[in-house]
């Protein structure tokens, strides 16, 4: 299951991402927010971490304006690794190299289908490990 969430900024991509995985058959959680009425990023990052975290989702998608802010949020999560991706060979890479556990998009820069493409890199593209789990452990290490 794949855990989603945005703020007001990134609403309408949220909605048509959902829209994709789901006829992909791909299980979603949304977690919000659910209109364009404004909300505060770090509050809509909260519970898709939390999600993750716990194991009740495997991945996550955070969508803001930007994609910056909720990233940031995001990454104070202790063992969130989340990466803010404008491009398929950057959340390919996010993925295989860094393990990362969570993407952002802009939904104020990113187009629809630009933002399937990332999603799908994300999603195809498994942890390598190897000298990058060494690197994700010095990660984890600087966390402590």
């Amino acid at each position: 299951m794949i855990a989603i969430g945005s703020d007001h900024g990134g609403f309408e991509l949220k909605e048509h991402i959902k829209k994709y995985l789901t006829e992909k058959g791909i299980e979603i959680k949304d977690f919000g927010t659910h209109s364009e009425q404004s909300v505060d990023y770090p509050d809509c990052a909260r519970p898709v971490c939390e999600a993750v975290l716990k194991e009740e989702c495997e991945r996550g998608i955070l969508i803001c304006g930007t994609g910056i802010g909720i990233s940031m949020a995001a990454n104070k999560f202790k063992g969130i690794r989340a990466a803010l991706c404008t491009n398929v060979f950057s959340a390919k890479m996010a993925k295989e190299h860094n393990n990362a556990n969570i993407i952002c998009l802009g939904g104020r820069v990113t187009g629809r289908e630009l933002a399937f493409m990332i999603v799908d890199a994300f999603m195809d593209a498994e942890f390598q490990g190897g000298r990058h789990a060494e690197r994700i452990k010095k990660i984890h290490e600087i966390e402590a």
